[in-house]
């Protein structure tokens, strides 16, 4: 008899496969190896999170799937334990008497790893004061395998898409907080820190020692500043603002959970919104159904911006538009392919999107949902839940 116990992250085994298809792909492409820089692919392959700073760290594997990480050793034990790797190598530290980029070096060579290979980076990014030969220097020819990981990664399988669903729990919680924390005369700051750390805690209490953030640490909700007529800047920045009688408030939460984060985002007003508030509101729903409504499995992503822009055109909307109707999510809170007329990849199920039309009109306010959704055989499934409706986002004032 197989006993299953619960689990809230990926298997060894999907890291496995991972690994495989990756693998696959350096043997189609003729190469010797792949060599990966960026955190977040090094994490989707091997379960390893770590803070990138100037000290280089590379993964890289052979055509025959032996795989290795290089980190400094301060991150040695850490990697060891962590990453489902084959071997660990490790420099002294940077920029040190050696440069570590001779180690690296070193390390292909042991592995095998010559001439042709794919890279995601000419050598590790100048990040942090890092400084460093490219790869190319040391006499490799360099092919990208961007474009190959990054569909692998948007195929979200339904241990992520698990992940995901329990993200959006937490996100939901924070949510609520927010919203109840929030009366005229409290500030920003306050009001999201009490309600993102009381998630955090309850979240921290029910998953217990098993859980692991990798990314976004436990949950948050906030205002990142939209709030008044900083509302119709969709990227504005937090700037600890005094809530007042009339606000259009927008909204971010989510939760981060062994490295994946949903995305949830309302718009709420501070006291009863205007009749011309109310009427973008009403768009903003409007644009945010249809998009929903238009996310297909075999359907290119431009053709659901395509449809929201004409519902900008048709109603002399063109005036508030800003930005594209969504984005995949998982790993990063933007991945891609995109919702934008520019991008004609294909939607399939597994994709996982936020779905955000807003709706941004200078001293009446910023009007924006933004829910994630997954696609499946036969259409999208809610993972995020919070209420949608005008009425269960009024706050009193």
């Amino acid at each position: 008899m197989v006993v299953q116990t619960f689990q809230l992250k990926i298997a060894d085994s999907e890291f496995a496969e991972r690994k495989e298809k990756l693998r696959a792909y350096v043997e189609e492409m003729g190469v010797s190896g792949i060599i990966l820089f960026d955190s977040d692919y090094i994490l989707y392959f091997t379960g390893f999170k770590f803070i990138p700073t100037e000290r280089p760290i590379a993964f890289a594997m052979t055509s025959q799937g032996n795989s290795g990480l290089y980190v400094p050793r301060l991150e040695f034990e850490h990697a060891r334990a962590n990453a489902l790797i084959d071997r660990v190598d490790y420099y002294k530290e940077y920029p040190d008497k050696t440069h570590p980029a001779q180690g690296l070096l070193n390390m292909l060579s042991d592995m095998g790893l010559n001439d042709t290979v794919l890279a995601d980076h000419d050598g590790y990014p100048w990040i942090f004061g890092y400084r460093g030969p490219a790869l190319t220097e040391s006499g490799y020819t360099v092919k990208s395998p961007r474009a190959f990981i990054e569909d692998q990664m948007a195929i979200k399988s339904e241990a992520e898409i698990r992940l995901l669903q329990e993200s959006a729990r937490w996100g939901n919680l924070a949510h609520q907080l927010l919203q109840r924390y929030t009366v005229v005369g409290a500030t920003e700051t306050v009001v999201e820190q009490r309600a993102s750390n009381e998630a955090t805690l309850a979240m921290m209490d029910a998953i217990g020692p098993i859980y692991r953030a990798q990314n976004t640490n436990g949950a948050f909700a906030g205002y990142r500043g939209q709030i008044g007529r900083n509302a119709s800047i969709p990227h504005a920045l937090a700037n600890n603002i005094t809530f007042q009688k009339g606000d259009v408030l927008v909204t971010g939460a989510t939760a981060g959970v062994w490295g994946y984060v949903s995305e949830l985002e309302r718009t709420m007003f501070l006291g009863n919104p205007t009749d011309e508030q109310k009427r973008l509101f009403d768009h903003m729903l409007a644009l945010q159904d249809l998009a929903i409504a238009a996310i297909e499995p075999g359907k290119p992503c431009s053709a659901v911006d395509t449809e929201v822009r004409q519902y900008f055109a048709d109603h002399d909307l063109t005036e508030y538009w800003k930005h594209h109707s969504g984005h995949t999510i998982g790993i990063r809170y933007h991945e891609g392919p995109f919702l934008d007329v520019g991008d004609d990849t294909i939607i399939q199920p597994g994709m996982v999107f936020t779905v955000e039309p807003g709706l941004y009109a200078p001293g009446i306010g910023g009007f924006r949902h933004s829910d994630t959704v997954v696609v499946r055989e036969d259409g999208v499934a809610f993972i995020t839940y919070y209420p949608r409706d005008l009425d269960s986002l009024i706050l009193p004032a």
